[in-house]
């Protein structure tokens, strides 16, 4: 793995790694988003529900129901916007790094 001079790997810090997995999803699919030239209807509730998960992982302990929660209206919100399907894909994958919400089987 190459890195900068003094940077340890997240693993090495005791940081959750699906912490650093959701925060580098939500920040690609955020830029994406920003830079995405053509206004749609619910654009407003994917960045709304983006800087929802972006606090849970600055908080350092997400809820997972809440997360599956955003992740489901942001998928409802651009879910159709081919162009941002690969980052979408992202935020998608990190947030199954945590599971299933207890209790839900």
């Amino acid at each position: 793995m190459l890195r900068s001079v003094g940077q340890t790997p997240v693993a090495e810090k005791g940081e959750d790694p699906r912490l650093a997995a959701l925060n580098g999803a939500v920040s690609r699919l955020r830029r994406e988003l920003a830079g995405y030239p053509v206004e749609f209807r619910d654009r407003a509730i994917a960045e709304d529900e983006l800087a929802a998960l972006a606090a849970m992982v600055a908080g350092g302990a997400p809820e997972i129901a809440r997360m599956r929660r955003s992740l489901l209206l942001i998928v409802g919100s651009i879910g159709s916007v081919s162009a941002l399907g690969p980052a979408l894909m992202s935020v998608r994958n990190a947030v199954d790094l945590f599971g299933d919400v207890p209790g839900s089987r």
